[in-house]
């Protein structure tokens, strides 16, 4: 490896070659955690209730967690989107636009007790869930 007074050249070609052996630069540069994000790199998207699922949730905690399958709009994925609120899941019915974004476990995982479930339902049919929920808002009837 020369640092002598002529090396610049191979300085700057090495440090370009060898930065590929850092996982989060080659990572980054060819793009491939958005690639295997359903979302695709943004912060909520819309889909297509499929179907109410119930998801238990892991040790030690015992409960099913209410959870919506769904297939997103812009890219035909399916993801499965967690219900937060009591009696929230009430508020979905197969064939509604479903409004989701990240849950905000780490490293873009699933969150708490839920396994395998990385996103939350926050609207449906345009009406916050949060506010149906409250009783603020009705659903609307399409």
């Amino acid at each position: 490896m020369g640092k002598g007074k002529y090396a610049a050249r191979k300085l700057k070609v090495d440090r370009k070659n060898f930065r590929w052996s850092d996982s989060h630069y080659a990572r980054r540069t060819l793009g491939l955690d958005i690639k295997a994000d359903p979302l695709s790199g943004a912060p909520q998207a819309r889909g297509i209730a499929l179907e109410k699922v119930g998801v238990e949730a892991k040790q030690p905690n015992s409960a099913i967690r209410k959870c919506v399958r769904l297939q997103l709009i812009k890219n035909g994925r399916q993801v499965s989107a967690f219900c937060p609120g009591d009696g929230a899941i009430n508020f979905i019915d197969e064939h509604d636009e479903v409004t989701v974004e990240r849950i905000g476990g780490r490293m873009g995982g699933s969150m708490g007790d839920i396994p395998g479930v990385r996103f939350k339902v926050i609207a449906v049919n345009n009406v916050p869930l949060q506010e149906m929920v409250c009783g603020k808002r009705d659903k609307p009837v399409r």
